[in-house]
């Protein structure tokens, strides 16, 4: 069956002329198709900024602080994944449970009723072996050298009572056994770092429920801490002062990124925070040896260190954290210039393809709103 179909005299022509072939443009102005269809795809430009980077001033890093796609304070808190529940019976860190199946204390804390408060013994599983000699090996241009040092692990008494419940003073004897512990090992011939930290949470890290902190004496200097010192070293060499207590000074005369305050120490928001709600506790005065720290600096320390984790916890619903403290090496050297600091970085984001492949961190909120969020509902005089 032949079906015919009427075309008009406009479509006939076109048939009956062949195909032609593309007319190159001219330079008389005439433009392309293909120019013309770009054209009309190519998105309107937008002066307006969509973040700013910020520099941090110690080690030189860069962060972005995502400004079109800053969140509001309150999506940053989300439901609580719990690190896997242990009954205390079960609970290797607790008296009734595992805690003298641990190896030997190196040091422990006794209450007025003779029960203990504080221990502090080596890792079961460390990730430094104790070592009084440290082996070097080269081959070609690949170095190593043997993982000695000490792993040791810092535990309070009480299975279900972590930061926020504890007493001011039971924070200030956690500090002691930080400073105790250093003094202990500072001068050991595999030591030149000694870091302390603390994992809270799942997304921390944390395998357990149960309230301790970590110890690592280590033979190197990390990369970020030397970064730290570096740029601690050539601040002070260009402007004859303390990077970290002029730091203090501006957050001081701002207000604006200040969490707490008293005597002697002040926690803030970065200015180049490189995760949301992510603060830095540090003396007000200046100390480059955080094991110099005399006995009333730590309750006053331990009174900060408790508002942060307080705020953590009340306005951010308990966020997973890591904890870490940065001194200065005990490796014999002088480091006038430095500043000891407690750094805490909330887990409310994870690294993709650019933080991954730049170094440089995007954070959805601004430090000024971080910090603002943090005092509320818990605000004090700064």
């Amino acid at each position: 069956m032949k079906i015919e179909i009427n075309k008009s005299k406009k479509d006939s022509k076109k048939k009956t002329g062949g195909q032609k072939k593309p007319v190159a443009s001219k330079k008389t102005g005439a433009k392309s198709e293909l120019s013309s269809y770009k054209k009309k795809i190519d998105p309107k430009t937008d002066n307006k900024p969509v973040s700013e980077l910020r520099q941090d001033p110690v080690t030189g890093d860069w962060v972005v602080i995502a400004t079109k796609r800053a969140k509001r304070p309150e999506d940053f808190t989300k439901d609580k994944k719990e690190v896997e529940s242990i009954d205390p019976k079960d609970c290797p860190f607790c008296e009734q449970g595992g805690i003298s199946k641990q190896k030997p204390d190196t040091l422990i804390y006794y209450r007025q009723d003779d029960q203990w408060s504080l221990r502090v013994f080596p890792n079961l599983y460390p990730a430094f072996t104790r070592s009084k000699k440290v082996n070097h090996q080269e081959d070609g241009m690949y170095f190593s050298m043997d993982g000695v040092g000490y792993h040791e692990v810092i535990v309070t008494r009480d299975h279900d009572r972590g930061v926020p419940f504890l007493l001011k003073e039971e924070i200030a004897e956690v500090l002691d056994s930080f400073k105790t512990r250093y003094i202990e090992l500072m001068n050991r011939k595999s030591v030149n770092y000694i870091m302390f930290i603390e994992n809270h949470g799942k997304e921390s890290g944390a395998s357990l429920v149960h309230p301790h902190w970590q110890m690592f004496a280590i033979p190197v200097v990390s990369p970020g801490v030397k970064l730290e010192l570096e740029g601690s070293q050539l601040y002070k060499r260009n402007r004859g002062a303390c990077v970290f207590c002029q730091m203090i000074e501006r957050e001081q005369k701002e207000k604006k990124r200040i969490i707490a305050q008293n005597d002697s120490f002040i926690a803030f928001a970065p200015f180049a925070s490189r995760a949301a709600f992510e603060v830095w506790i540090m003396p007000k005065k200046h100390q480059p040896y955080f094991e110099r720290i005399r006995e009333e600096e730590e309750f006053e320390a331990a009174e900060i260190l408790k508002t942060v984790i307080e705020k953590y916890y009340w306005n951010l619903k308990d966020v997973s954290y890591n904890m870490y403290l940065h001194t200065s090496p005990c490796d014999g050297r002088d480091y006038h210039y430095f500043h000891w600091h407690i750094e805490l970085i909330p887990k409310t984001a994870v690294w993709a393809g650019f933080e991954l492949g730049t170094g440089i961190e995007i954070s959805t909120i601004e430090p000024e709103r971080a910090a603002k969020h943090l005092r509320k509902n818990m605000d004090r005089e700064l």
